[in-house]
């Protein structure tokens, strides 16, 4: 078929029903691919040309009907992407060639897998990777890195001449648990332990903690979650990605996938954490706190989110980039996935090489964590 294919600096230019209706038929889509996230990040200015986040949005219609779509942005760093490619970077200003401006598909700041390549069908797919690659060859970018799509789509995409990279987050599975402590019963006696003991330090420290869903959030919630989130990025000297419009946007136009736990010591407030979820998956995302307390952490972003997956029925808590210590928690080892395109020809093959070495201990090191499962044998 022959789509006609429209270039788009701004969402509006495709429109919310257009863009959630493609949404709705995808597999494994979730809410960070909706039109009112995305929209947030981009008019909030988190992720916008000023921040290095431009947005060249590849939509494809058949007629009137919006067929295919990609969430695409030019770049000019590699921050906010959890898909490291820095020491790429670095070897290519080390010869003297320019790597940014890049190419990179991807929810801004958001390590969660799930559909890039949307489309309605398999050959409106082929159609959307065959502009992606006519994209390349029209501009010069130095490559293309397409994060966290599902398994499928990275063949797919290996399949077009993309260099498949894997990688690791640790998630959460909930069989049908009737409470918190018929979860605790499934662990090993010693995470068993742990898990109440560091819940009793925080109980012991006079700290309680609500559950507010994003319908009751005030905007006194979110002036104070937007503190704590921008005090702790400040503790480890660095700059926050998101700011107050954006908490405020997504509490207005998204409010049904939101739950903010806040943590509060003698009726003051002191922590909070921010995650969100689905009617099946919930997606640990952000943290801040403005007085530590020990544990305090695991229980307002781990415990909590937990017992609010298991009250509702939730079947998945995907806990986010990185941390081998949720494992200890409760969350088993799964695989992620990048695909990559560069346009060197001899760096495309020097990093082919070091993604095939890489892959290898990626197996070793998913091997060697299913060895340690925190759960009974």
């Amino acid at each position: 078929m022959n789509y006609r294919t429209h270039i788009v600096s701004s969402l509006s230019e495709i429109g919310q029903p257009a863009w959630d209706g493609l949404l709705a038929q995808q597999d494994e889509a979730n809410p960070f691919l909706s039109y009112a996230f995305l929209h947030a990040l981009h008019e909030s200015g988190s992720a916008s040309p000023e921040s290095g986040w431009q947005p060249q949005y590849i939509a494809l219609y058949d007629g009137d009907t919006l067929a295919a779509a990609l969430p695409l942005y030019v770049k000019g760093h590699s921050y906010g992407e959890y898909v490291f490619d820095w020491a790429w970077a670095d070897a290519y200003q080390r010869h003297g060639l320019e790597y940014y401006p890049k190419l990179l598909a991807a929810v801004p700041f958001t390590p969660v897998a799930g559909p890039r390549l949307l489309a309605v069908d398999d050959a409106a797919r082929a159609a959307l990777i065959a502009v992606l690659q006519a994209t390349q060859r029209a501009t010069e970018v130095s490559s293309t890195h397409i994060l966290f799509p599902p398994e499928a789509h990275a063949r797919q995409l290996q399949e077009a001449g993309f260099l498949l990279r894997s990688g690791v987050q640790f998630h959460w599975l909930n069989p049908g648990y009737a409470s918190f402590d018929e979860f605790l019963a499934t662990l090993e006696q010693k995470k068993r332990k742990n898990i109440r003991a560091e819940r009793r330090k925080v109980a012991e420290a006079g700290v309680t903690l609500r559950r507010v869903r994003g319908a009751d959030a005030t905007d006194a919630d979110w002036k104070f979650f937007n503190r704590c989130y921008r005090h702790t990025y400040a503790a480890h000297y660095s700059t926050p990605y998101l700011n107050l419009d954006f908490w405020r946007r997504i509490g207005r136009t998204m409010p049904e996938n939101i739950l903010l736990v806040i943590a509060e010591r003698e009726h003051q407030a002191i922590a909070a954490s921010l995650v969100i979820h689905s009617a099946d998956t919930l997606y640990g995302r952000y943290w801040g706190e403005l007085e530590h307390v020990p544990c305090l952490h695991f229980e307002a972003a781990y415990y909590q989110p937990l017992e609010f997956c298991i009250e509702q029925g939730i079947k998945t808590f995907e806990g986010g980039a990185q941390g081998e210590h949720k494992m200890a928690r409760g969350f088993l080892p799964t695989r992620t996935f990048s695909a990559h395109w560069l346009a060197h020809p001899s760096f495309a093959d020097a990093i082919e090489r070091f993604l095939e070495r890489e892959a290898g201990g990626i197996d070793d090191y998913m091997s060697e964590l299913n060895e340690r499962n925190p759960f009974k044998t």
